[in-house]
């Protein structure tokens, strides 16, 4: 089984965007992240306030692996890939 997973970070030092409404709810609590709908957005996500160094570690720990990483705009996005 693959499973895919992208990150999102607005700034160097977090938040952090680590998955949306439909997220696996144990790795979401694995990372320790909480649930959010910001006002004018139709969509749910969960965010934590760690650097994404710390996400990306913690991932690292489950399986995950880093495949791709850009940026769009000041938004920093890494794809992870996990057998």
């Amino acid at each position: 089984v693959t499973h895919w997973l992208c990150c999102l970070s607005l700034q160097e030092v977090g938040p952090t965007m680590v998955g949306d409404e439909h997220s696996d709810p144990i790795l979401m609590s694995f990372l320790g992240a909480t649930k959010r709908n910001i006002l004018g957005n139709h969509f749910w996500e969960y965010y934590v306030n760690d650097a994404p160094r710390v996400v990306l570690n913690k991932l690292e720990s489950c399986g995950y692996r880093v495949v791709s990483m850009t940026g769009v705009g000041q938004t920093l996005v890494w794809c992870l890939h996990k057998e």
